[in-house]
């Protein structure tokens, strides 16, 4: 194994120091992209067909997942043509994915009666083939693209560990649960029959954090972080009480970021919508930052600076629809406010979930520069500066 370069650790620093509330040399920025956002980019910068926006433009971080699905399988192939595929995935979930939108749609659950939840059993979280083999998984495959095959996660890993720091993967309970038995399950049985809910999130929990686990030992010392996939709220709020969340999702949570923080792993939790009846809890089981702070929900990262001070960090909040329909001044104005949120570190910028494919190549090519321009300590905002306190 190759020895990372210099550049990859000032970048390491400079993450390490954000995550640590310190200011580094400037803001560490990097973001998630889609597939058509990916096409829209090279075709208008005029780039080569496999050009990658991390290389780039440098950015400062990556994510790289490995198989989650309970059930080691490759895809059922129930539907392919030109214009879409259909699939049953190791969830036991049919998704149909039409190329021409962008994201797939879940028609149906194998797991859809709460007898078959009580029933349902997992594949080994430990199994190599999730580590080591190539093959088809669902959070890899089925999204704004569709792909099959994936390689292994380490030989993933590896080709950007030298370059760039590097994050694994994992969901907590709902992020899973739902996946297995479909939204409207999720929230129907939680009325109907919440012990039995209860028993198999308990069951998700263990089945997670021994992907933490297996992810660390596999990775031997290649993990600068993880990150923890989790929507648990909507545009207006949650899309459960807060007391269920703290009874049944929170323990969860809690226990992966301790497996993580024990290996000195931050953690980044990334959870649409707008949580703020629980941010309190985020802080006190220790998120190290919250991603993605959507705007669309009504978040906004220098409020919430203002709010809660460094006892938390915050990754994300550049509105992607100002992203995409916004001239110079507008985002020029919108990318120097968040900065303020910046102050004293604790902040990483990104869009406020991921790019899509209506944000042009100009204009995220022009807030990357401003944000390596602006984003160099110490902070020069000028009419943009305002007081946190």
């Amino acid at each position: 194994m190759a020895a990372r370069t210099a550049h990859c650790l000032a970048k390491l620093d400079r993450m390490q120091k954000a995550l640590s509330h310190q200011e580094p040399d400037r803001v560490p920025i990097s973001d998630f992209f889609w597939g058509s956002f990916l096409k829209r980019w090279r075709e208008e910068l005029g780039l080569p067909p496999d050009a990658d926006p991390y290389r780039y433009y440098d950015l400062d971080w990556q994510v790289v997942s490995p198989n989650m699905d309970p059930h080691i399988q490759p895809f059922e192939i129930l539907r392919d043509d030109e214009h879409e595929v259909t699939v049953r995935t190791g969830f036991g979930a049919v998704i149909r994915k039409k190329f021409d939108q962008a994201m797939p749609a879940f028609l149906s659950f194998a797991t859809d009666t709460p007898e078959k939840l009580d029933a349902f059993q997992f594949d080994d979280p430990w199994d190599e083939r999730r580590y080591l083999g190539r093959g088809d998984d669902q959070i890899n495959g089925v999204g704004d693209g569709f792909a099959r095959d994936t390689a292994p996660w380490v030989d993933r890993l590896d080709a950007v560990w030298e370059d760039f720091p590097v994050f694994g993967s994992v969901c907590e309970a709902h992020e899973m649960i739902w996946r297995i038995i479909g939204t409207e399950n999720v929230m129907l049985w939680m009325g109907e029959f919440p012990d039995r809910i209860e028993r198999f999130v308990e069951r998700l929990h263990r089945y997670n954090l021994d992907l933490v686990r297996a992810q660390i030992r596999h990775a031997a010392g290649r993990l600068d972080g993880m990150v923890i996939w989790g929507d648990v709220a909507y545009k207006k709020g949650m899309l459960f009480s807060p007391a269920f969340w703290r009874r049944c999702f929170k323990p969860g949570v809690k226990a992966m970021i301790e497996e993580c923080h024990a290996h000195g792993l931050p953690v980044i939790y990334h959870g649409c919508g707008n949580v703020s009846r629980i941010f309190e809890d985020f802080i006190e089981i220790g998120v190290d930052a919250y991603n993605p702070l959507e705007a669309k929900a009504g978040l906004d990262v220098v409020d919430l600076r203002a709010r809660f001070g460094h006892r938390i960090g915050f990754c994300g909040n550049m509105d992607v629809q100002v992203w995409a329909s916004g001239g110079k001044a507008e985002l020029k104005a919108a990318v120097l406010r968040k900065l303020n949120a910046a102050k004293g570190g604790g902040f990483i910028f990104q869009s406020d979930h991921s790019v899509p494919g209506n944000v042009s190549g100009e204009n995220y090519d022009y807030v990357v520069k401003l944000v390596r321009e602006y984003g160099r300590y110490p902070l020069q905002l000028g009419e943009y500066d305002l007081p946190l306190a």
